[in-house]
């Protein structure tokens, strides 16, 4: 593979004629990395809700609390991995961050096999997932330096959204994969359910092994360092300085940190409400990560605060929704309106990242949107830490969803007064024409 020697993707010719090509092969290799790393992250939220089942004898507040670690550990790890791609380059930071999650995917698929395994352990194995949560601030500030700005929003969209179904792809494949003996010969026996059937939990964990070091060793032979790309940690640092920067993690806490939280929940809450249907959890994932691109497609065509304020508007009719169908305990009601507050999520983590490049600079962006991502990650600690309080201190999870429904209310508001009305102190719209000669540069 060739070494790139310049990058200017806002140049048109150089686009055209190299750029492009580059750039488009760096993003197709994150992609699956990406996904990998929300698989392993996510891996709780369908692990947890079968221990019991094959006899670990955990209470409800530990199975959501093993469901929330992997999210404040990853989030947590954001702030580290936002600023790696500037210090260690973004090929070597791919293979170093997809090859780490080799260890909670072996460690899980043996601890699950013995259910005196100490509720410790499983708590380390929790944690050790957060690794996985790291990567999306890395790989999405890497990817934002490939491109130019009139497609940095479709190209976040793609890698973000298409990374976020890794959270859909573990929720749909590990039920199936869960009841067959693919890796009994050498990864264990299978348990035995309370109704007889046989499954392989393991499976969950296991069945990564391979597609992880496939990627880790793609990543190496295929991706790129671009030149000019590495920045100290002193000079990233700087954003925290940005007033945007701030304003911006609100919003997008209030998007990606609604989806990712909702999604490590979702499936404990469909099976307290509705046992019979835990098979569908996978759904709400999916949609919210199919939206994504399509939130930063559109962005790039009417503008991100625009549409990151209907979807605010849509996530809050949402969640008035859901906690009126589960006081009437209706099934479809229930279900309609969480896909709601999904679609609505994911497509307004696309628009809030496309709003980001036309904000800052873009040696400051690529740290922004890691930054951002970090806050917004501990939304899957959180969320599910707030339903577990919610029923502790109500009996119900209708006072979580109203304590959602006043951050949503703050952040339309926020979104109004800083880009959306007439005399905001920055329009983040800019039709795509004009995005290659105009640059905004951040107030104070």
């Amino acid at each position: 593979m060739a070494r790139i020697n310049q990058w200017n993707p806002e140049n048109a010719d150089f686009w055209q004629s190299e750029g492009k090509r580059h750039a488009t092969r760096n993003l197709w290799i994150s992609v699956p990395s990406l996904m990998l790393a929300f698989i392993v992250w996510q891996i709780w939220s369908v692990v947890a809700v079968r221990l019991n089942d094959v006899g670990f004898s955990f209470t409800e507040n530990q199975l959501f609390t093993l469901a929330a670690v992997p999210g404040l550990v990853g989030a947590t790890l954001r702030f580290v991995y936002t600023f790696a791609v500037g210090i260690v380059g973004g090929r070597y930071w791919t293979v170093i961050s997809t090859s780490v999650l080799l260890i909670p995917a072996a460690g899980i698929g043996i601890a699950v096999q013995n259910p005196d395994t100490p509720y410790a352990i499983m708590l380390l194995l929790a944690a050790l997932c957060g690794l996985g949560g790291g990567n999306f601030s890395s790989s999405l500030s890497n990817i934002s330096l490939f491109f130019p700005k009139k497609e940095k929003g479709t190209a976040l969209g793609i890698n973000g959204g298409l990374g976020n179904m890794g959270v859909s792809v573990v929720q749909f494949v590990t039920p199936l994969i869960m009841t067959a003996g693919t890796f009994a010969a050498i990864g264990g026996d299978g348990q035995l359910l309370k109704n007889g059937q046989q499954v392989w939990l393991q499976n969950a964990a296991f069945i990564w092994i391979i597609p992880i070091v496939l990627m880790s060793v793609i990543a190496f032979f295929g991706m790129d360092n671009l030149p000019g790309a590495k920045q100290s940690f002193a000079s990233q640092f700087v954003i925290v300085k940005r007033k945007h920067t701030w304003v911006m993690t609100f919003l997008y806490v209030a998007t990606f940190g609604s989806f990712i939280g909702f999604s490590a929940a979702f499936p404990l809450l469909l099976k307290s409400q509705f046992p019979s249907h835990t098979s569908l959890a996978f759904l709400g994932a999916f949609l919210a990560a199919a939206a994504r691109p399509v939130g930063g497609f559109i962005s790039d065509k009417i503008g991100g605060a625009k549409v990151t304020s209907i979807v605010l508007f849509m996530m809050g009719l949402g969640s008035l929704s859901v906690i009126y169908f589960i006081q009437q305990g209706s099934f479809a009601g229930f279900l309609i309106s969480f896909l709601i507050l999904f679609l609505a999520a994911g497509t307004g983590s696309g628009s809030t990242f496309q709003m980001i490049p036309y904000i800052f600079p873009a040696k400051e962006a690529a740290p922004v949107l890691g930054f951002t991502a970090a806050f917004a990650a501990y939304g899957s600690f959180f969320i599910p830490k707030m339903f577990g309080w919610s029923v502790k201190e109500t009996g119900s999870y209708v006072m979580a969803f109203y304590i959602f429904i006043g951050f949503y209310i703050v952040a339309i508001t926020l979104n109004w007064l800083f880009y959306q009305r007439k005399r905001a102190e920055i329009t983040t719209f800019v039709v795509a024409k004009q995005a290659t000669s105009q640059s905004i540069t951040p107030q104070k």
